[in-house]
């Protein structure tokens, strides 16, 4: 037998930090140089912190590639602590698992000490790899290995694709021989009898160890089984709309909050707290018009008369003489008041009286106006906004038209803290999928990838930031590769395609088998786009925490992927964007003609909605619906929610529908 390739991965943040801390690396390579026979060579070994996605991605970068090790040990975070994660990483990446040998492993160290049973190993198989998780501590990774290291072979033998008919000539006491092991004293048995143990006496058996529950075994495809052995319909239970909305609202990740400057950038942000103002507006006692600021008579006397000009007072930062009675002060829109003034008086109700010598400027102006009260033609201080009162209150978005932005640099504020929208990454899956750009004709089977585009539109246009994470094609390594790139990259991810019962429709088994991901749902009755599946995949952010990201995989039909997009994925956006109402805009619409309803789903029919000259919204067709004919959904600017049904709604009909876009009028074309 040639000599069989191990690898060790050490999982410990400290000692990915400072290699010199770790002790166990050393240890395992020993156990297999010493108490290998010669049959081990340790080709490779790498440390990792206490992440997840380090674990996974160092472990598919052995197991997925060529030369591939026989097995991969791997050394820590298999106990109870916070950080412990190896398990969790491991399990998702099996594609067999190897309950035989965590047995095996639990019992030599219970033998040992009861704390055994703190660790919680796990082991399986990935394409021809071995993977045995052992716990951190020197002395318990070297235990657990030297329990199991001279059945690995025979194991690795087997995951390679040996033939099993070969491999057990002899039956087992050779392969007990072969391997240098024997049966345990008192158990002598004869492997194929069939009687029951009915003697009293212990026979040392731990009880079996399951890592899972029944229920929460992966429910999507096996890519590894192939075609044969793929489900024969879909194992996801079938949800009405209104249902998959509510898991979606329940699972999105809650908004985060952030500092945001004041700028063009904040368009279309949700304040996450009420805004104070922290000075008054206006700050001085300011002229309304243009004229002459005076000091009104408290007396009763007349407000009329000539009166030299003292000073003048512009809308423009300087120190202005005090007024003293009997003078007055010209004075522009905005300018600040000079001291001592009580009034405005319009240049409207004055006239010139004399100049200077120069005739450049007033030196006399007679007052026409004849009852002149304080405070007219004044903005007093704080008239507009007055301090510590609240200006915009949480919850409420920053829109483009300016009012919001203007209202918070007019007191001062430089920044506000709001809920963070999340970045988008869109994907397209599929070997048939090509640039829409390609040039020249395309090959038999060749589709222009026409979701990525409008998906990125549409989510762009909703004001996200937008990544465009390429195409993937239908090879479950590369997918898996690209998911977990772009969950490092984005907040929530988009693909289109692959989310049916193709063998190779790999999405699902990759969420769920690969990246450890939950699929809360993946059919919807609706038409079009029964098989859009959401899912939510744990991830540790740049401090360390554990999150969930959000993945949408949307039905690979151009129309079935833009009306889940805006029936599913925009809510979520808003969600964790704290806005609110979520979705699209509902309007109710009088139908222009008979509609035919699916008895069976719910359909989401493009429409162009107008307002009529009667006032009502009036909503008709865009022709054939078919679920490929990107045709249906040009001009449309609304989604008709027409329920299942056997029956036929006639033209005059109101119902529901979604707004997706400017809504239309008949007298836009007149």
């Amino acid at each position: 037998m040639s000599t069989l390739k191990a690898a060790i991965l050490i999982v410990s943040t400290t000692a990915s930090k400072d290699p010199s801390t770790d002790s166990s690396g050393g240890v395992l390579k020993d156990v297999f140089e010493q108490d290998g026979g010669g049959k081990w060579e340790v080709v490779d070994t790498k440390i990792v912190g206490d992440e997840v996605l380090d674990i996974q991605r160092a472990i598919t970068g052995w197991a997925d590639g060529e030369g591939s090790p026989n097995v991969i040990i791997t050394t820590g975070g298999t106990g109870f602590a916070v950080s412990d994660s190896t398990p969790e990483a491991v399990t998702p990446l099996l594609y067999k698992q190897a309950p035989g040998l965590v047995h095996g492993m639990l019992a030599a160290s219970l033998a040992v000490t009861p704390f055994a049973l703190m660790s919680r190993p796990v082991a399986g198989v990935r394409h021809k790899t071995l993977i045995l998780t052992l716990p951190g501590s020197p002395k318990g990774a070297r235990e657990n290995l030297q329990s199991v290291l001279k059945l690995l072979p025979h194991a690795c033998l087997q995951a390679a694709g040996a033939d099993s008919r070969s491999l057990h000539a002899g039956g087992v006491k050779k392969l007990e021989k072969d391997a240098g092991v024997s049966a345990a004293a008192g158990h002598s048995h004869d492997y194929g009898h069939s009687r029951s143990h009915g003697h009293g006496h212990s026979h040392g058996h731990s009880m079996p160890v399951r890592h899972t529950a029944p229920t929460e075994n992966p429910k999507s495809n096996d890519p590894s089984l192939g075609p044969t052995r793929r489900n024969r319909s879909s194992p996801y239970p079938m949800l009405e709309v209104s249902e998959a909305i509510k898991l979606i609202k329940e699972h999105t990740p809650s908004p985060s909050i952030v500092k945001a400057k004041v700028d063009g950038s904040l368009v279309g942000c949700v304040l996450a707290e009420d805004v104070i103002a922290t000075e008054h507006v206006p700050a001085y006692r300011a002229s309304i018009v243009d004229g002459y600021a005076v000091i009104a008579p408290t007396d009763g006397s007349s407000s009329r008369g000539v009166f030299p000009v003292a000073s003048v007072s512009h809308a423009t930062p300087g120190e202005i003489p005090e007024l003293k009675p009997g003078q007055i002060t010209r004075i522009t829109t905005g300018a600040p008041l000079p001291p001592g003034a009580t009034s405005v008086v319009m240049v409207e109700d004055t006239v010139l009286k004399t100049m200077t010598e120069d005739g450049k400027e007033e030196k006399e102006v007679e007052i026409l106006a004849e009852d002149v009260k304080p405070g007219e033609n004044i903005r007093e201080v704080g008239s507009d906004i007055d301090k510590f009162t609240i200006i915009l209150q949480k919850g409420e978005e920053i829109s483009a038209i300016g009012g919001e932005l203007g209202l918070l640099a007019s007191v001062g504020k430089a920044e506000v803290m709001v809920y963070k929208k999340p970045v988008i990454g869109v994907l397209s899956t599929g070997d048939e999928i090509v640039e829409h750009s390609q040039e020249g004709g395309l090959r038999l089977g060749e589709v222009r990838d026409t979701n990525r585009p409008t998906i990125m539109s549409a989510a762009r246009s909703a004001g996200f930031e937008v990544i465009d994470l390429g195409i993937a094609r239908d090879k479950s390594g590369h997918l898996e590769e690209t998911l977990r790139d772009a969950l490092r990259r984005v907040d929530v991810v988009i693909t289109s395609g692959g989310v049916s019962m193709g063998e190779l429709d790999l999405l699902k088994p990759t969420i769920e088998r690969s990246l450890g991901g939950t699929i809360h749902f993946g059919r919807v009755s609706m038409k079009p786009g029964k098989p859009t599946t959401f899912a939510t995949v744990p991830v540790k952010n740049n401090a360390g925490e554990r999150v969930e990201k959000v993945i949408f995989s949307l039905p690979g039909n151009p129309v079935s992927c833009m009306v889940t997009f805006n029936l599913f994925v925009l809510p979520s956006l808003h969600y964790t964007s704290g806005m609110s109402p979520a979705g699209l805009p509902k309007i109710q619409v009088t139908l222009d003609h008979e509609f035919h309803l699916d008895p069976q789903r719910a359909e989401y029919h493009r429409a162009i909605v107008t307002v009529g000259r009667d006032g009502l919204i009036h909503a008709g067709s865009t022709g054939g619906q078919r679920s490929s004919r990107v045709g249906s959904l040009k001009s449309a600017n609304a989604l008709l929610c027409l329920p299942a049904g056997r029956e036929t709604l006639s033209k005059g009909t109101k119902i529901e529908a979604l707004l997706m876009g400017k809504l239309k009028s008949e007298f836009d074309t007149l």
